[in-house]
């Protein structure tokens, strides 16, 4: 079997998710893919008509996200017509499935150069959902809506769900507080010492102009008392009526666990951040890297998929990192760093209480709710910002997994070169 070897990797700084607000959501989606698409490209000097796919990753795929985003942005950046593109949707955990599937491609040998990564903009699907809302359409929780689905596997909220998992587990508001608080501080002490700038390439509009050149979303000015200001952000909608069968998110998940008493911890300051954003990495077989003068910085050495409870959706990234460290024949103590997507605060707390990991070993430079979560790009992204790190601090294995909508968790081991 062939190795999988991660060339480079790219993505645009993440601009905040709301209209009027954020410096990316005035622009294309598909122009923020062209953007990293076109990095790539030119980055590594490739000849775009050896590109055998483009595999692209967007969780909400209509507007303006519809149409194979991988494909038209690929034409957009400028590549060689040859090189073919693909569009999917793992909700939150596309961006590593698509280089979990560029990598089992190269290495069973029927590919030899692909780009993988994707695009969200947080800022064009908060106005679709408003705009649906005003013609009358009522918002679905996380499920199909279909009512013979949610009899057998009710899918609630992720918000209500990140509460229902804190409060089945007795992580407290201040423990997820206190989370939050260090994603801040982290994220503040790697923007000042650059320890993103070999990724992040600037969005620059079609008149030349520098549209966003660094992430705006992190608040460094962020205290413990500010945080434990804020108002739960779910209360509310835990009771609202989310479907025709006049089901609520709370109704859902107490459906499968009838004795649990959901206690609200989350808010805006310990959930991950509304905002727009693409990703690109570029991987190669050992043969095409050798032959065109491609210095690999990562080799691929495991990925894992799983499916876990679909009622309380996010805790599949346990079972899924103990099933790529297995498929890897590593143990926990072999990986120098890794990235749990901070979805909700509880989502990394539980990971690393259930893991018994050094804290000084995750999310190291900030997690989503400092930097913010494009949902179908964001598992590029930490690729990205793993092998980075592997990089300055000469470390040697990365894992990367997230929770994903419907209860389940890609995760993927990565080894500097």
């Amino acid at each position: 079997m062939s190795e999988a070897y991660i060339i480079d990797a790219v993505r645009t700084p993440r601009g905040i998710g709301k209209v009027g607000k954020g410096a990316l959501a005035h622009m294309h989606p598909q122009h923020l893919a062209a953007t990293v698409l076109k990095a790539i490209a030119d980055r590594n000097d490739l000849n775009t008509a050896d590109v055998d796919d483009v595999i692209w990753s967007t969780s909400t795929q209509k507007g303006k996200q519809g149409g194979d985003l991988g494909r038209m942005a690929a034409l957009d950046a400028g590549y060689d017509p040859k090189a073919s593109g693909m569009t999917l949707d793992r909700f939150c955990g596309g961006g590593i499935t698509t280089v979990s599937l560029a990598a089992a491609q190269i290495m069973s040998g029927m590919e030899d150069l692909i780009v993988a990564g994707g695009t969200e903009m947080m800022s064009l699907t908060a106005t679709m959902a408003q705009e649906e809302m005003a013609a009358g359409i009522m918002p679905l929780g996380m499920g199909s809506g279909n009512a013979r689905l949610q009899s057998v596997h009710p899918q609630s909220h992720q918000g209500v769900c990140g509460d229902a998992i804190a409060s089945m587990e007795g992580i407290s508001r201040e423990a997820l507080d206190a989370l939050g608080l260090e994603s801040q501080r982290r994220a503040e002490r790697a923007m000042a010492e650059g320890r993103f700038d070999k990724s992040v390439v600037p969005v620059i509009d079609d008149e030349g102009n520098v549209v966003l050149a660094k992430d705006e979303f992190p608040r460094p000015q962020t205290t413990a008392e500010g945080l434990a200001a804020l108002k739960p952000s779910f209360t509310g909608i835990a009771d609202m009526v989310i479907d025709e069968d006049g089901n609520t998110p709370r109704g859902l998940i107490n459906q499968k666990f009838p004795d649990l008493a959901i206690e609200h911890f989350h808010h805006a300051g310990n959930s991950s951040g509304v905002v727009d954003g693409a990703a690109a990495v570029l991987l190669a077989s050992a043969s095409y890297a050798q032959a065109h003068g491609l210095k690999p910085r990562a080799r691929i050495v495991a990925t894992a998929n799983v499916g876990d409870d679909a009622t309380l959706m996010l805790n599949a990234p346990v079972p899924a990192a103990r099933k790529v460290l297995a498929k890897a024949g590593l143990t926990k103590d072999d990986i120098d760093l890794w990235e749990i997507n901070e979805a909700f605060a509880v989502v990394a707390e539980k990971f690393i209480r259930d893991l018994d990991l050094d804290r000084a070993k995750v999310n190291v430079n900030g997690g989503s709710i400092a930097l913010g979560h494009p949902i179908g790009a964001t598992g590029a992204i930490l690729i990205g910002t793993v092998l980075d790190e592997l990089e300055r601090t000469s470390g040697r294995y990365g894992l990367v997994t997230m929770c994903a909508a419907g209860g389940m968790a890609p995760a993927i081991i990565i080894e500097r070169i």
